[in-house]
């Protein structure tokens, strides 16, 4: 068996989050990825948990240094995904799962096609969203116009993605995400195709 990754897009206010809280706290063997980010930490958030919070000097010289797989500026703030814990998750057939913009998305897929499984999460339509990104109360209106109009940017590139969820329902979200993920395991990606060609032939 190989490592797997397993890539989830889509707007904030979407219910990535709670759908990837509730698949992590289910299976076991699954490493997620935490990203860098510059950005000020939110109200319960902790460092090394919900995000690894550094400086803007410290994040330019890992760009410079190449060692994030994916990165982007986003509202002002840089986020990234660090190369060294996701190559180490894969070597050890873990399932790294990564919560990514649609840009990270492309720049992930020109280093890992073959192992990438990409899901595409969001709201039936904008109003929804809208309101509960106003529900949340983190934002400001202007903050929330932005993710509505980068939104509405990212939902052009839903044919890009292997799978989408409306994510109208809950429960019934979280059952399509957790077939995608019990089905990559049995991917022909997964296995060492040789070996069990051989594991025939030697009968």
């Amino acid at each position: 068996m190989s490592g797997q990754i397993l890539i989830i897009s889509g707007p904030s206010g979407s219910g990535k989050s709670t759908l990837l809280s509730r698949l992590m706290a289910e299976f076991d063997n699954l490493y997620f990825s935490i990203s860098s980010t510059t950005r000020e930490p939110r109200a319960g958030e902790k460092n090394g948990v919900d995000y690894n919070f550094i400086s803007t000097d410290e994040f330019k010289q890992g760009i410079e240094q190449g060692k994030f797989l994916e990165w982007a500026n986003v509202h002002k703030n840089y986020y990234g995904t660090s190369l060294e814990p996701v190559e180490k998750a894969l070597k050890d057939d873990k399932i790294v799962i990564f919560d990514i913009d649609v840009q990270g998305f492309h720049l992930a897929m020109k280093q890992y096609k073959e192992l990438i499984t990409s899901v595409f999460i969001t709201t039936k339509d904008r109003l929804e969203l809208k309101k509960r990104l106003i529900k949340r109360g983190s934002d400001d209106e202007q903050t929330i116009e932005n993710r509505l109009f980068n939104a509405a940017t990212e939902i052009a590139h839903i044919g890009e993605y292997d799978y989408l969820i409306i994510n109208d329902d809950l429960d019934s979200s979280y059952e399509k995400l957790k077939a995608i993920f019990i089905s990559m395991r049995s991917k022909t990606q997964s296995f060492i195709i040789n070996d069990v060609i051989e594991s025939w032939s030697e009968c």
